[in-house]
Order: structure tokens, then sequence, then C-alpha cells
């Protein structure tokens, strides 16, 4: 059985890498000859890794949990577009990753799925140009597709027997629950506070919870695995998505350009496939 964290009050005033080394070894007795063989063997190897790489520049993109399939997909189209280039995604809650960011973690660009987030790393002075917003999501409840519960409406979510999964409070998914729920006039107590929005998800698709306040575009991703109830546009509220390089990049060249292609109309088509709103 899962372990929840109970959250004895969540009201619309406030919802409040591991390094893996693996080490082997093997030690057999060789001849002088197979040593020669092997020295001469990995010296080739190097030198075609040498060449392969010759001209490869990589990037680290740290960006909002709910861009993983468009970044995903964004970062696949980008590289073919721009050979040479290797783009490495870190996905997590803006929040956090903002915090690393400004602790020194080494990224060259950085999509929040906040501006309060971003605001944080401007003020740190670490980016190397003004943030520019590229997206627009708002929220869904999202129940499993047996809606166990009967939830049909976000009201429904006030109800003590209706088992609510949130992002925790200073994570973006988190702030615009407590902006829904404010709209709303209810106040909500989950039984767990997940650190984004792809946790929420995770909750309502194994089944652990009755529903889970997620952005629209993680509704349209889980397919059939969840079903999603609208809120109603009164009570619904969004988040904007801004986009920077950071003054640390590792390359500002190849960071400003992918920048410019999530601007631009290839990135633009992802995400709106994926259900993101011009900002």
């Amino acid at each position: 059985m899962r372990r929840f964290t109970v959250i004895t009050s969540f009201t619309a005033a406030g919802l409040a890498v591991s390094a893996l080394a693996a080490c082997g070894s093997s030690a057999n007795p060789v001849s002088s000859s197979t040593s020669k063989a092997a020295s001469a063997g990995a010296s080739a190897a190097s030198s075609a890794a040498a060449s392969a790489t010759a001209g490869t520049t990589s990037i680290t993109v740290f960006a909002a949990a709910s861009l993983q399939g468009s970044f995903t997909q964004i970062g696949k189209q980008f590289e073919r577009a721009h050979p040479g280039a290797r783009v490495t995604f870190s996905f997590g809650p803006s929040s956090g990753l903002a915090t690393q960011i400004i602790n020194g973690a080494p990224a060259s660009v950085f999509a929040s799925a906040a501006p309060a987030n971003m605001t944080q790393v401007v003020k740190a002075g670490e980016t190397l140009h003004s943030p520019s917003n590229f997206a627009k999501n708002k929220m869904e409840v999202a129940v499993p597709p047996a809606n166990p519960a009967g939830v049909t409406s976000v009201t429904n979510l006030s109800k003590s027997a209706v088992k609510v999964a949130l992002c925790q409070p200073q994570v973006p998914c988190g702030v615009v629950a407590r902006d829904v729920f404010k709209n709303a006039g209810i106040n909500v107590t989950p039984v767990t506070l997940q650190p984004d929005v792809k946790s929420v998800l995770s909750q309502v698709e194994l089944g652990n919870v009755d529903a889970g306040m997620v952005y629209v575009t993680d509704v349209k991703a889980a397919g059939s695995k969840v079903k999603g109830v609208p809120v109603p546009a009164g009570d619904n509220a969004s988040t904007l998505y801004p986009i920077a390089t950071l003054k640390d990049a590792s390359d500002k060249t190849v960071a400003n350009e992918f920048v410019a292609y999530v601007m631009g109309p290839q990135g633009e088509h992802v995400l709106a496939q994926d259900g993101f709103e011009k900002p």
C-alpha cells in the first residue's frame, strides 16, 4: 500500500541527481603481444571517438516538468536542424530548477512554468538576456478512467470523501491550483502533495487518488490513462511559460538558437499540438 502524507489544511489562502557510480574491474594475465594489441585497439577507439565528437556542441536545458513531452520532441527536431548540436534536458518543478541554477548548477537554458521562478533567476543575475514568454497553460481535473468517486466538477474536490493529489504549494501547478480553488470558492484538503505536476498525474494513473489538479496538456498527454474534467472558464486560472538563455551557458550561440527555435514556428507547432496556448 502506498504511503501518503496527509495534509490537514489546504485552502484557497495557502496551498503550502543522484550520481550513480558503477565500478567494475577484471584483471586477467595477458601476454606482452596481447597487451600491445589491446593498447593499439584502445588508441584507435579513442581516435575514432574523438573524430566522432569533433564539432559537437552540447547544451543542457532546465525545463518545467509539464514541458517534458513537448521539449523532448522539440529537442529532437532542433538537433536534426542543427547538425553537431546536442540537447540534454533536466525536467522538474520550476521552483527547484530555479534554486539549482542560482546555486550554480550547469545549465544553458531555463524554461519555467511560471514567471515568478524565472524572476528569481533574473534577479540573481543568471540570465544572458530578458526572458520571453512562449506558451500558456491552464488547469484541468484528472481522474482515473472509471472515475470511482464520480467527480464531475472541480467543486467536488472539496468533499472529504474525495482523495485529491495536488502539487506542493511552492510549485507553479500548486500556485495555479490555489487560484482555481479561490475562484471557485472552495477549500480542498489533499491526501498528498507532490513535487511536480507529472507526479500528481502519476498518482491518478496508478489509482492512488480519486482526482488530481494538473494542466490541460498533462491530461492530453496521458491519453486513455486518465479522464479529464474541465474547469469552467470563470473558475480556471493559467500560467505563462518564460524562457531565457543563461549567462553561464556552455555554448551561448547554440543556447540562443534553441530559444529561438522554441519561440519560432517549429516550436509553436509542437506546443500547440500538445495543448499549450500562445502567451
